[in-house]
């Protein structure tokens, strides 16, 4: 399986005997050997005999070279690979992953949980967009979430747990076998990806958006990089001194940094402003603004001749002369310096004259003779054939007012080519009983807290003692926890011989609960009761009337609902008077109807379970009354536009009717929950008349679902599960952007503008862009424009005016 190749020789595929078990394991060393994989101090005898050591060491050499050395991983190169270990190889892919962490151990670096989800999040982005906010205090909570995550959408077994991966002690090789599937993982179709879109948290850089340094006609390149900001678009505009607009060209690098690269070419000189948008919003510091300068001439068009520049004929005190031609070089500073034999700068005057159509003059009087160097310079760079030899013979003698030397003057010349849960009170102690006889096998105890299991550490645990008709006697109770001690426990008399019991289980293991009446045990007593552990992270809850009561003959209900996206595996069982035939009906929300038929009244314990274990609050004591023939649910009638579907709408008043004229005598009662579990506040108002006008009030927009029961059963149609919409509200969409002012457009130019509908509700944009009769023809006319969506509910629009005019544009939402 490992090598997806076949055995070099055959093994025993029922091995009875110690002999073929010890062929077997040696044909397998045999394959490895050959696979040129190295097994040290292992033989068949060490496996065949379980010795525990070397089994596990050959298991990680499998793992090292199966799950880490051998398959090639994206974003790898084959001569890098065959240099580093595994370990250096399985590092440099996990810091590729994830540049925004450093990662350079697998310990240390992974106590926080944070780095599981960064590295979720880049396998695969919106999975765990929330990583860098997580709680840095919280590292099994964040280790379980990307852990869960990766399990779920991405394939990853969790081979270790979310406690051990955050231990400072944890087993390198374990964090290694865990991650090192991380590279093959591939991510499954619906997976449950949130964008998170920060437009600040994306950046650019580089020297086209640097202050200075930029120069006419010459491409401005800059970056920006999107890791930190979620997925959207980038845009740049590009606005000149004199106004003009242009968009600038953007490409995706498609890199691990998700960086754009940037470049426009400025055609004039002076300040420029630059706008990058993503998501259709500003990015941190922008707009960028941006001095470009004159552009620097190119040398190597610049030409010098004349006999100052000839290598013979030039004499000492005479002036020369030779003529710098810049045309078609650009701009850029002429430069001449000339040194003398003595390698001196400063003993020859040079006097630059601007003689026009892109001609300097270069006039010079040498002193001394012998070769002088005459150096010619354009934009700070020489021209061809610079430095230029002239030889200067002897002349005339200099003039004795001339003996010293006057002061070098060197003038430059420009020229520039234009640019193309509450504790209780304690009760009081009861009062002390009469001695007088007492029947204890008329007594009977009920409750969560007498279950054999379903109980969790923490969790109220309470029952009740019914002692009517078992005459006088004290009733006592005793609790012996896991370690033999007396557990604390809350009696309370309520009245008509029942009394209120309530423990807390501290410790999770087995609790004895004795019960006596008068001194004498009642039925069941000791009642045995399994403690677990602390109740973890929930998949699901479970509520409805049919988890508190119910009537013989009639369906008990209740709904249980994913708390998040993983439901895990469904169980139910009724504990009671009798059994009870269970059903249920999952809906295809994540939620799901159950209902179970009681044919003898009492309590029963209803145990909701998932993953093979009590949810939380399970086992529900449900006490179901005796068989009522003066009430009729089944015809109770509820309707209204609070109860369908569809329609109701955020913020908004929901109402709905309930006509129980014709179901008898019975208790209206109405459970309600949003989709988050939060409870629903439904205002009922009674006609007198066995009908109720029911009113709420939508706080989210989300699924709400309403049960009513009327005489504690379930009535028809119930549950009703309700989606609540946004609503529209077309006055809070936002317009803006230079694509929308008055004032300050430009023909020919492209502009943009942004439609923000983040708070306005559902429903559908449309935008028409129409200019005036007369600006492109003799009627209005419609103008093209492009829109982009974005992830955050909002639209870029970006269009180019053809002609100077007056243009209209309609912005239709729902």
């Amino acid at each position: 399986v490992l090598s997806q190749k076949k055995m070099y020789r055959k093994y025993h595929s029922r091995p009875n005997f110690r002999q073929m078990k010890l062929e077997n394991v040696s044909v397998a060393l045999e394959f490895l050997d050959r696979e040129r994989i190295k097994l040290v101090s292992i033989d068949s005898k060490a496996i065949v005999d379980g010795n525990l050591k070397l089994i596990l060491g050959l298991i990680w050499t499998l793992i090292l070279h199966y799950s880490i050395s051998m398959p090639m991983w994206e974003d790898e190169d084959d001569e890098d690979v065959k240099k580093q270990t595994p370990k250096q190889r399985l590092l440099g892919w996990i810091q590729n992953k994830i540049p925004q962490l450093p990662i350079t151990n697998f310990h240390r670096d992974w106590q926080d949980g944070k780095a599981l989800g960064a590295l979720v999040d880049n396998c695969a982005p919106g999975l765990c967009p929330d990583w860098q906010e997580w709680d840095p205090n919280q590292p099994v909570g964040n280790a379980r979430e990307a852990m869960q995550q990766a399990d779920d959408w991405l394939g990853v077994p969790q081979v270790i747990a979310p406690e051990e991966i955050v231990d400072p002690n944890v087993d390198e090789h374990s964090v290694m076998t865990y991650l090192s599937q991380f590279p093959k993982a591939k991510l499954k179709p619906g997976a449950p990806l949130r964008t998170k879109l920060n437009p600040k948290k994306a950046r650019a850089y580089g020297p086209g958006i640097e202050p200075q340094g930029n120069v006419v006609l010459k491409p401005a390149a800059f970056t920006v990089e999107t890791i930190n900001a979620g997925l959207g678009e980038v845009l740049v505009f590009v606005e000149d001194p004199e106004g003009h607009t242009e968009e600038a060209r953007v490409t995706a690098n498609n890199d691990k940094n998700r960086t754009y690269s940037v470049s426009y070419i400025p055609k004039v000189a002076g300040l420029h402003k630059v706008t990058v948008l993503f998501a259709g919003q500003q990015i941190d510091k922008s707009p960028f603004k941006v001095q470009i300068g004159m552009a620097l001439g190119d040398s190597n068009k610049v030409t010098a001749q004349g006999p100052g520049l000839e290598l013979n004929g030039n004499v000492a005190n005479k002036p020369t002369y030779f003529d710098i031609y810049t045309a078609g070089a650009g701009s850029g500073d002429v430069g001449v310096v000339i040194v003398d034999p003595q390698g001196r700068r400063d003993t020859v005057e040079v006097i630059l004259e601007d003689k026009g159509d892109n001609v300097l003059r270069c006039t010079y009087r040498p002193l001394l003779e012998g070769p002088h160097a005459v150096h010619v310079t354009f934009a700070g760079t020489p021209i061809p054939k610079s430095p230029f030899t002239v030889n200067i013979s002897e002349g005339s003698p200099p003039l004795a007012q001339a003996a010293t030397p006057a002061p070098i003057m060197i003038v430059p010349q420009s020229i520039r080519t234009p640019p193309a849960d509450k504790a209780k009170k304690a009760p009081p102690p009861p009062p002390k009983p009469k001695r007088a006889p007492c029947n204890p096998n008329a007594c009977r105890a009920s409750g969560r807290g007498l279950q054999p299991k379903g109980v969790r550490v923490k969790e109220v645990t309470d029952f009740k003692v019914f002692t009517k008709g078992a005459g006088t006697g004290e009733l006592k109770v005793v609790i012996k926890g896991p370690k033999g001690t007396d557990e604390p426990v809350k009696v309370r008399d309520i009245g008509e011989g029942i009394y209120e019991c309530e423990y807390h289980p501290m410790i999770g293991g087995k609790y004895v609960v004795t019960i006596t009446w008068g001194g004498y045990a009642i039925p069941r007593s000791p009642f045995e009761v399994q403690v677990g552990p602390e109740a973890g992270a929930q998949k699901v809850r479970a509520w409805g009337p049919g988890l508190e009561t119910g009537v013989v003959g009639k369906s008990a209900d209740f709904v249980v609902e994913a708390i998040g996206t993983e439901v895990g595996t469904l169980g139910f069982s009724i504990e009671g008077p009798s059994q009870a035939k269970i059903e249920c009906d999952d809906k295809g929300d994540g939620s799901c109807d159950v209902r179970y038929w009681p044919t003898e009244p009492g309590d029963y314990a209803v145990h909701v379970i998932c993953d093979d274990e009590d949810i939380k609050d399970s086992p529900f004591m449900a006490h179901i009354l005796p068989a009522n023939n003066e009430s009729f649910p089944e015809k109770v009638k509820a309707f209204g536009p609070g109860l369908e579907p569809t329609g109701c709408i955020v913020n908004k008043p929901a109402e709905f009717t309930i006509d129980a004229r014709a179901a008898g005598k019975g208790e209206l009662k109405i459970y309600a929950q949003d989709a988050e579990g939060v409870p629903i506040d439904i205002q009922i108002k009674d006609n007198r008349d066995n009908t109720f006008i029911c009113v709420y009030v939508p706080q989210k927009p989300i699924k709400h679902t309403i049960i009513i029961s009327w005489g504690s059963v379930n009535v028809p149609n119930s549950p009703f599960r309700v989606s609540v919409g946004e609503g529209c509200h077309p006055q809070k969409v936002k317009v803006y952007g230079p694509g929308v002012e008055k004032t300050g457009l430009k023909a020919n130019e492209p502009t943009y503008f942004t439609v923000d509908c983040s708070e306005a509700g559902q429903g559908d944009v449309s935008i028409g862009i129409k200019c005036a009769p007369g600006v492109v023809g003799p009627a209005e006319a419609d103008i093209d424009f492009d829109i982009i969506k974005n992830d955050n509910d909002t639209f870029t629009v970006k269009y180019t005016p053809p002609a100077a005019g007056r243009y209209t544009i309609m912005v239709l939402f729902a």
